[in-house]
């Protein structure tokens, strides 16, 4: 069997790009963008490589970059913006293939395999891919090139900003295994506590080490890294013109009356989040982006979304997000709220995603306790009906509610 061709291309600082290709300037400057400049307890979505060779990191708090980089300059997000030039990236993308599988807003997986014959090596499909981009939106990528979706990831990472890695089969494991473990694809902080109590820290002892000894404590979930770790993933780029999964699961309610006290509006976000868990879970999936929508009473319409660290499909880590975003950007403002909208995007399937649960927990037990109140919770309602456990008294029968598409 032919090796596929893959590529994972990754938009370079994608916020803190389109900021500086909205406003130029900011190209001489260190620069962050961040939920709420005038909140020195928001937090950071993005920073270019000005910022970065400060130190600056993305999901420190402002105060903490404002110390490392005492001149940064803050920039409020605009989505809107990012979600234009994401699609715009990734219709270049459709020029060479119609194998486009986006995995959040700044990345997307392409299988050119079928192009080479129009467009030459895999290698020079990546290099145009750069400079057309770079050409026509201002903005820049970095691509990685392999025989897996897990390798073309790693190889985007390798080098940055504006760079095409190959990794083959000749070569992967120079470039790959010295890696840590925790560079590999879904990988996060609960497969890592396994890893160190084995002394595994490469992707390369990962690959070396027993697989049925990793499948043993880690499950199905550890057959999947172990077989990554080795080059074996087969898992197929979705065809852009496929039928897909949901892009989104939402939830929404316009109140029948004004809300102003901070307590009813926690608990509509709560209820709203945990429904949207609900139906995250019902259909396997998980989430890495949760956002937001406010309406007050002039129907003046807001949004803001942040990507979380790990995937999840817990209420009570939707919640957590949902309210500090409620928290950075509306509840300094002091205005009633109307209508509540939670949304939550960039899904992938529970398999997928791996062990890694996106833990706002202090410890690992309390996230799989939460996990298993949560499954259990499920069940209830379906034997019993859903109303037969609810999180809130809040949204009564006589509120007027409305689903957002999912």
């Amino acid at each position: 069997m032919n090796d596929r061709y893959i590529l994972h291309c990754d938009l370079n600082a994608f916020y803190a790009s389109v900021e500086e290709v909205l406003n130029p300037e900011l190209r001489a400057f260190p620069v962050a963008v961040c939920g709420n400049p005038e909140n020195r307890h928001g937090i950071i979505l993005a920073k270019n490589e000005k910022a970065k060779a400060f130190g600056v990191k993305t999901a420190e708090t402002i105060w903490q970059a404002q110390r490392k980089c005492p001149g940064l300059t803050l920039v409020s997000p605009h989505h809107d913006e990012y979600s234009k030039y994401s699609k715009i990236v990734n219709e270049i993308y459709l020029r060479y293939t119609d194998l486009v599988e986006p995995f959040g807003i700044d990345e997307s997986w392409l299988d050119v395999t079928g192009s080479a014959h129009l467009f030459g090596t895999p290698e020079q499909i990546a290099n145009e891919l750069r400079k057309v981009v770079k050409n026509e939106t201002g903005l820049t990528i970095s691509v990685g090139v392999s025989f897996t979706k897990a390798f073309a990831k790693l190889g985007s990472d390798y080098k940055k900003p504006d760079a095409t890695t190959v990794i083959s089969r000749e070569n992967y494991k120079e470039i790959v295994w010295p890696l840590p473990v925790t560079d590999l694809l879904f990988v996060g902080k609960s497969a890592k506590k396994t890893f160190d109590r084995l002394g595994i820290s490469t992707i390369g002892e990962l690959a070396q080490s027993s697989r049925a000894a990793i499948s043993s404590l880690l499950g199905k979930t550890g057959e999947t890294i172990h077989d990554y770790a080795n080059g074996l993933d087969f898992s197929p780029v979705k065809s852009a013109f496929a039928e897909s999964d949901p892009k989104s699961i939402g939830r929404g309610v316009t109140f029948p009356h004004d809300l102003t006290d901070i307590s009813e509006i926690k608990t509509g976000i709560t209820v709203l989040s945990d429904d949207v868990a609900a139906r995250l879970r019902k259909k396997h999936l998980k989430a890495c982006v949760v956002a937001l929508t406010v309406r007050d009473p002039s129907f003046r319409t807001a949004t803001r979304q942040k990507t979380l660290s790990c995937p999840t499909h817990l209420e009570h880590d939707i919640t957590k997000a949902a309210l500090e975003l409620y928290h950075d950007a509306f509840q300094v403002k002091k205005t009633a709220v109307r209508m509540l909208t939670v949304t939550v995007s960039s899904l992938i399937d529970e398999e997928s995603a791996g062990l890694e649960q996106f833990s706002l927990f202090e410890t690992e037990e309390d996230s799989g306790k939460q996990e298993r109140i949560e499954l259990a919770i499920d069940k209830i309602r379906s034997r019993f009906g859903r109303g037969s456990m609810k999180k809130g008294s809040f949204l009564n029968s006589d509120f007027s509610i409305r689903n957002k598409e999912d």
